[in-house]
């Protein structure tokens, strides 16, 4: 890795939910208090509060709460990533306001300059930051324009609460016309928290013929999951509400089309 790390040196463990009802902080515990389990004492560990690319799986406070527990216990750091998940898209500027845990690191990026531009950033506790001054450059790095955009935006929309409550208001309109999505879909549920949300139709086919038919409406909107099976909506923490309920709407029809021709196959 660029830092020096191996990438190799890397276990991926279970998230919640994703073994059904095994309690995975308790497996989690398991395998890291048993030295006969193969896995070594972790450095750290670090998560998603909201899986992204993962299929909106939202991790709940006492999920999160159990996992910095279980870090402490075995001296461990430790890291959130919030680069998909932070800067409002769950509701609050960070998203694990809401739990009682004290990171040792946050990742941020994406909205971070609040212009579209590439900047990232890593949030570290001051007795962990070993850096010296410019020792961490690099050709790519210090992206001036994204600099000021994003101090423009963090001045702009977090100097209160105002863009926070705006962002919970338009959380409603969107879960709203998600469930309406849902409904035409058997066993369909929804996915995510706050601004970040999306609704798991059960099939990967399904999910791309909707956001290739929202796409030919003149909306683009992704798939999320192992299997693609999640319709995820990531819209701009700035629409307005209007443009967002015509949004859902087009969903809403894509998902209606897809729907009727499948149905037209099948009693072929």
């Amino acid at each position: 890795g660029g830092g020096g790390g191996n990438l190799g040196g890397v276990t991926h463990l279970p998230y919640e939910g994703s073994l059904g009802d095994v309690n995975t902080l308790e497996l989690i515990d398991a395998m890291l208090s048993n030295p006969s389990s193969g896995i070594d004492a972790p450095a750290a560990f670090i998560f998603e509060p909201v899986q992204g690319e993962g299929g909106l799986n939202a991790a709940s406070k006492e999920w999160i709460e159990g996992i910095a527990k279980l870090a402490k216990e075995h001296g461990a750091m430790i890291i959130v990533d919030d680069i998909q998940a932070g800067i409002g898209r769950t509701g609050t500027y960070f998203s694990i306001e809401e739990m009682d845990i004290e990171p040792d690191m946050i990742t941020q990026a994406k909205s971070l300059s609040g212009f579209g531009l590439p900047f990232a950033a890593l949030l570290i506790k001051e007795e962990h930051d070993v850096w010296k001054p410019a020792e961490h450059n690099g050709t790519f790095r210090g992206n001036t324009h994204a600099f000021v955009t994003g101090r423009v935006a963090l001045e702009k929309f977090w100097a209160n609460d105002d863009f926070q409550t705006e962002i919970a208001e338009k959380s409603k309109v969107l879960n709203a016309g998600l469930r309406q999505v849902a409904d035409l879909v058997g066993g369909a549920h929804l996915k995510g928290r706050g601004f970040m949300q999306g609704v798991d139709v059960g099939s990967g086919d399904l999910a791309s013929d909707i956001c290739a038919r929202a796409f030919e409406k003149g909306l683009i909107i992704e798939t999320s999951g192992a299997n693609d099976e999640v319709v995820k909506v990531l819209a701009a923490l700035t629409i307005p509400t209007d443009v967002l309920e015509r949004g859902l709407e087009i969903v809403l029809e894509a998902t209606r089309d897809a729907l009727a021709d499948t149905q037209t196959i099948a009693a072929e």
